[in-house]
């Protein structure tokens, strides 16, 4: 009798547990649901400025512009938003000529139910933009570095794979954090613990190369 009693407590202690994560990640889920029509397809390019609340100055835009330039034409920014649980991180790549950028983040592909069950296993994951990432008032964290024209088409190519090849999400395992740590890695970066939170991830990583602006990948 108080074998059965106790699996009938571990049985609701496990509902309440499901149902309370359901109520915190719901709009997480949302959030991270990359099927939002911000979201044009995995490879799209989508249009967002590519100067970010840390980029913008009053005075002087024009020297801005010039010294983003001469720091190399293309760049990888990891960035950090808001989200209604941990956040999410992700990166923004493409030429710093252009308004047009590209978005790699790993999400749960759905809504509530698989980004709740992916706290338990592996559900299938999207690559692309999600809802919030092109979104300046989302922002947390972010951290541009740039890259000469060799050297991006070897990043931009490993991206590339890594979103195809990056099947499943799971939130201890193959989450947000390890998918930009990556990038990151492949680039030369040192990088944090991939279960730390994504704005402090994002903090982090560039506290960790103190704040170095240009990369130059070995060969």
């Amino acid at each position: 009798m108080a074998a059965v009693m106790t699996t009938r407590l571990s049985r609701i202690a496990l509902c309440l547990f499901a149902g309370a994560l359901t109520l915190g990640f719901a709009g997480a889920a949302r959030c991270a649901s990359a099927s939002d029509s911000q979201a044009r397809g995995s490879d799209a390019k989508v249009m967002a400025s590519i100067e970010t609340p840390a980029d913008v100055t009053s005075a002087r835009p024009t020297v801005r512009r010039q010294a983003a330039s001469a720091k190399g034409p293309y760049y990888v920014d990891f960035r950090a938003r808001t989200a209604a649980s941990w956040g999410h991180a992700f990166v923004w790549y493409g030429k710093t000529s252009e308004r047009a950028v590209e978005v790699a983040g790993l999400t749960p592909a759905g809504d509530v139910k698989e980004y709740v069950l992916g706290y338990f296993t592996f559900v299938p994951s999207e690559t692309g933009a999600s809802y919030g990432d092109l979104d300046p008032e989302y922002l947390t964290a972010h951290y541009k570095v740039y890259l000469n024209e060799a050297d991006a088409k070897r990043v931009f190519a490993y991206i590339k794979r890594l979103k195809d090849s990056s099947p499943v999400w799971n939130a201890e395992i193959t989450n947000c954090t390890g998918f930009i740590g990556d990038i990151a890695e492949f680039m030369g970066l040192k990088t944090p613990s991939r279960w730390t939170r994504p704005e402090a991830y994002v903090n982090e990583l560039k506290a960790l190369n103190n704040g170095r602006q240009v990369v130059r990948l070995s060969e």
